[in-house]
C-alpha cells in the first residue's frame, strides 16, 4: 500500500501534460502568362528654330519685294506637314563678326488608319510588339509537391510555386 501511496504521489507531482497547437498548410499555385501585342506610336511635330547676329535675313514673297522676315512655319496641311518660309541670310557688315544658324524638322505626315500589331507605319518613333504565343503553355503540382512547368513560344510564361508552413504554439 505504501508503494501505492508513492507512486500516486509521484504521479500528482509531475505537473500537466504539455500542450501544443499545431498547423500544417500546403499552399501551391501555378500562373500561366501570355503577352498581349502591343504598338505605340509617337508622331515628331514640325519644328523651325532660328539664331544669329551681325546677319539680315529677309523673305521675297512671290512678284512682291523682299522684306526683313526671320522665316518660320508658314503653313501646316491637313495631313500635318508643314511648309517652311526660308529666309535669304546676308552678312550685315563685311568684316565684322555674325553668326547664323537655323533648324529645320519637318514632322511625320498624319496616318489616319490605326495601326494593327506588328506594323510599321511612317511615324519616326514606334515600338510593336507580336502577342504572346501560348502553344504548349501548361503547369499542373501534385500534392506531393512535384512541379511539371512548361513554357509556351516567345511571350508566354510559366511560374510555379509550392509551399509548406508549420506553425506550433
Amino acid at each position: 500500500m505504501k508503494k501505492a501511496l508513492l507512486l500516486f504521489g509521484m504521479i500528482l507531482m509531475t505537473g500537466n501534460a504539455a500542450r501544443a497547437d499545431m498547423t500544417h498548410r500546403l499552399t501551391s499555385s501555378v500562373q500561366l502568362q501570355t503577352d498581349a501585342g502591343i504598338t505605340s506610336v509617337h508622331r515628331a511635330g514640325n519644328t523651325y528654330s532660328t539664331t544669329g547676329s551681325g546677319v539680315t535675313t529677309t523673305i521675297t514673297p512671290s512678284g512682291g519685294s523682299a522684306a526683313s522676315d526671320l522665316g518660320g512655319i508658314s503653313a501646316v496641311s491637313n495631313a500635318g506637314v508643314a511648309t517652311f518660309a526660308l529666309p535669304d541670310v546676308v552678312q550685315t557688315t563685311q568684316g565684322n563678326s555674325y553668326s547664323f544658324t537655323q533648324s529645320i524638322t519637318t514632322g511625320d505626315a498624319i496616318v489616319t488608319t490605326p495601326p494593327d500589331t506588328g506594323d510599321v507605319l511612317s511615324y519616326s518613333n514606334q515600338t510593336s510588339y507580336a502577342a504572346g504565343d501560348k502553344t504548349g503553355l501548361a503547369g499542373t503540382i501534385t500534392t506531393a509537391g512535384a512541379m511539371a512547368l512548361t513554357a509556351g513560344g516567345a511571350g508566354s510564361s510559366a511560374t510555379g510555386q509550392f509551399v509548406t508552413e508549420i506553425t506550433v504554439r
